[in-house]
């Protein structure tokens, strides 16, 4: 249905709804309405010759998330077998002034239009309405490609298309050199964003032309496909490489990892930690886990829930930050960073729930019209890349997005921080350098937050029996969980990795995915019926798909429990049917999870899908081969054929060189007149430096930060930010209750701490800071014991 919203349309769409399925009289002329192009009952409004129209609607092969709900309502009122899609979109009628030349180009082909009026990676502008085909029809898929890196046929494409491994290997071509290889998938690591390191170029071309290529049977060109999924895999994001590297500071070789330091907390305080670094998130010990108690559903009624004992339930805790997404599009970057850190509150062990979150922000100054500040004019000549949303448009959009995303999915959002920052410091010098200096006339460089932090975090629970991950056998079935694939998100993990600014635009913009709560929200339902099951739940492994896409979540699956998959790429779920084979495999569309299911197992989670109208798919087999077979039955053979040991094997370990550098030590005046206009007494610089105090984003008001969000739902939230009859945000520490019986006392606090400023001086007592300032918040709790 693709009119203009009427009263009359809404009216018929209303009127459609309201009448049972095969009731007599039924609306067929409400009917016609909605399917109509035009309501013959209307007058249409001709266009005045001043008077321009934009249409922004869903872009083909993208399906919105209203369109999700809106679509099962039409089949839940016995409306499935006429309304297969329903989508929405919005008309901007443009009238210009009389004295103002009207623009003679396409409106709808103008960047700065279509960046401010649509998000391009899930929306399309048209001047005029366009036909329904435009919107819901599907094309061709596009094919699968190989990277000439072995052989080549003369040209010079850098990917050319082919049916599938087994044709592409048959037609064969001319051997290329080694040195001729690394050239040519150095152009693919370019053109295709895959953020590959010299050393794992090298190893790639080894893999493939190597003297062991032969017997791994990947002696040939790589495919677009595998390609891809390596960069994902195997991306910073994804490996923590250089957490995990070898480092070397002021010529001493370190004897720990950067990963060896994070973890070394843990290793020397184990007690209350049940389980760390080896799941989508942490599990801590709860207080009187035993006396917590669960919802399951009653065995004579599945309809109705009760509260029974559920043996212990632990704490589930996660925290991460979605950054190059918020800073390349604030509000689905925000968004899909809270819903990923969701997702992975419920992918703990073989199923888990989320409880309440967390979001805090840290930006460069806002610089809002109209409403300067007088810290900012230092860095005023500062500016922003074009291709990047400025500090204020993220405090615009991103808070928005993340809390959208928590209303929507229902988890509370009862903790955060904001902060900005951005200033001129003295260059760090080599040491010894301790000396304090009277002049600030020294070379300066600009620190900042251009790049935001966007932290999500938040807190859920898991049974003590689900806690852990249950090792399955070959055979299990391999299942995806939630939305379609949509070519959103491709190569977020490579994108994430490598600094700002240094890929092109187009290939930063692609890989920010979008999000649908409703999806999402159906998934933990099914998880939950699952782990509400207790010993009966049906799921023995449980990932969520975040970066990389299923070439990541499925491939990770089988590996954990050292086996190998059999997929077939087209039973996975695709809204649009125009996708490749390594469009599908590596996309990152939101809100989907991969599960391992044992096949006696697999009719009780299909008829817990179907009753909460999660879409799900058995796209595959575990196998015993630890190889990853990737079939396409729409062109025949193999998609994918790799050894798991090529593809999560060991790429030369990065080794990183480092020197200390210390920031001079200017020498601060007290009396405030260095930093404040001349001619000010005393007591007009402490009035001014006060108002300049409490303006300032990091201490003022964050109500419109709070507000934003749903801080009650679930009925297990004991401290908001809100305090007291004013409900003024000044809590310290967010707490949530254990259960919902009333004679159980217990529940957990989460607090924060950061300083980042203080890191331009002090970086290790920044982090001191920090962690005190979180364990001080977390004392406004009732906490007996802080160990």
């Amino acid at each position: 249905a693709l009119l203009p919203t009427t009263p009359e349309n809404v009216w018929a769409i209303i009127a459609t709804l309201l009448r049972a399925p095969g009731e007599s009289g039924a609306p067929q002329a409400a009917i016609q309405l909605v399917l109509d192009d035009q309501d013959p009952d209307s007058e249409e409004k001709e266009l005045t010759a001043k008077e321009r129209e934009l249409w922004v609607l869903p872009r083909r092969g993208t399906i919105s998330p209203w369109s999700s709900k809106a679509t099962d309502i039409f089949g839940l009122c016995g409306l499935g077998n006429i309304v297969q899609r329903v989508e929405r979109g919005v008309v901007y009628r443009i009238t210009f002034a009389d004295d103002f030349a009207i623009p003679q180009f396409r409106l709808s082909e103008h960047k700065q239009i279509i960046n401010a009026g649509s998000d391009r990676m899930t929306e399309a502008l048209y001047e005029s309405c366009p036909a329904a085909a435009l919107i819901f029809a599907h094309s061709e898929p596009r094919p699968l490609r190989e990277v000439p890196i072995r052989d080549s046929d003369g040209s010079d494409e850098l990917a050319r298309p082919i049916r599938n491994i087994e044709a592409a290997q048959a037609q064969g071509g001319a051997e290329q050199t080694e040195g001729t290889a690394a050239s040519v998938l150095a152009r693919a690591n370019r053109e295709l964003g895959l953020a590959l390191a010299t050393d794992e170029i090298a190893y790639l071309v080894d893999a493939y032309l190597g003297a062991q290529a032969a017997d791994a049977g990947i002696a040939r060109n790589p495919t677009d496909a595998e390609l891809m999924m390596f960069a994902q895999v195997n991306s910073e994001h994804c490996r923590h490489k250089i957490f995990g590297a070898s480092w070397t500071i002021d010529g001493h070789a370190q004897e720990l990892s950067l990963f060896d330091w994070i973890k070394a907390t843990q290793k020397k305080h184990p007690e209350h930690v049940l389980s760390a670094y080896s799941d989508n998130a942490a599990v801590l010990e709860a207080v009187d886990a035993s006396r917590i108690q669960a919802w399951v559903p009653d065995e004579r009624d599945a309809q109705r829930w009760t509260m029974c004992d559920a043996g212990a339930v632990h704490v589930v805790a996660k925290v991460e930050t979605h950054n190059h997404p918020t800073l390349i599009s604030p509000f689905p970057g925000a968004a899909t960073g809270a819903g990923g850190e969701i997702r992975d509150e419920g992918a703990v062990g073989r199923g888990s729930k989320p409880k309440c979150g967390l979001a805090g922000f840290t930006v460069s100054d806002l610089r809002i019209p109209g409403f300067a500040q007088p810290w900012e004019a230092a860095t005023a000549d500062v500016g922003f890349p074009a291709h990047v949303a400025s500090a204020l448009d993220i405090m615009l959009e991103a808070p928005l997005g993340a809390a959208a995303f928590a209303n929507e999915f229902g988890r509370p959002a009862i903790m955060g921080y904001f902060r900005t920052y951005l200033q001129r410091v003295p260059t760090g010098m080599p040491p010894p350098q301790d000396a304090q200096v009277d002049e600030p006339d020294l070379e300066c460089e600009v620190r900042g937050f251009h790049k935001p932090i966007m932290i999500a975090g938040g807190m859920g629970s898991v049974r003590a029996e689900h806690m852990l991950k249950t090792p399955f056998a070959a055979g299990a079935r391999l299942v995806v969980l939630g939305g379609p694939s949509m070519l959103i998100g491709l190569g977020g993990g490579a994108a994430s990795s490598v600094a700002a600014g240094t890929q092109a635009h187009a290939l930063d913009f692609a890989s920010v995915q979008r999000g649908n709560p409703e999806m999402e929200r159906r998934c933990q339902m099914v998880l939950d019926a699952c782990t509400a099951r207790g010993s009966a739940n049906p799921i023995a492994f449980v990932h969520d798909v975040g970066a990389g896409g299923l070439s990541n979540a499925l491939t990770e699956l089988v590996h954990d429990v050292g086996l190998g998959a059999d997929i077939e790429i087209r039973d996975v779920p695709c809204a649009d049917a125009a996708l490749s084979p390594m469009e599908i495999w590596c996309n990152e569309s939101q809100e989907r999870y991969v599960l391992a299911v044992t096949p006696q197992d697999l009719p009780e989670f299909e008829a817990i899908a179907h009753r909460e109208r999660c879409p799900f798919a058995v796209v595959g087999t575990a196998v015993t081969t630890p190889r990853l077979r990737v079939t396409d039955r729409l062109r025949g053979g193999h998609a994918i054929d790799m050894p798991m040991d090529v593809l999560l094997g060991k790429p030369p370990e990065m080794s990183c060189d480092a020197d200390s550098l210390l920031a001079p030590r200017v020498v601060f005046d007290g009396s405030l007149a260095r930093y404040l206009p001349a001619g000010m007494s005393l007591s007009e610089r402490l009035h001014d430096a006060a108002g300049r105090v409490l303006r300032l984003p990091s201490v003022a008001s964050k109500s419109f930060l709070i507000t934003i969000g749903d801080r009650s739902v679930t009925g297990l939230v004991g401290r908001d930010p809100m305090v007291g009859p004013w409900q003024v945000p000044v809590a310290d520490v967010a707490v949530t209750c254990s259960g919902y019986d009333s004679a159980l006392r217990t529940g957990e606090a989460m607090a924060m701490g950061e300083r980042p400023t203080l890191a331009v001086v002090d970086s290790a007592a920044a982090s001191r800071m920090a962690v005190a300032e979180s364990l001080l918040n977390l004392a406004a709790a009732a906490v007996p014991d802080l160990s």
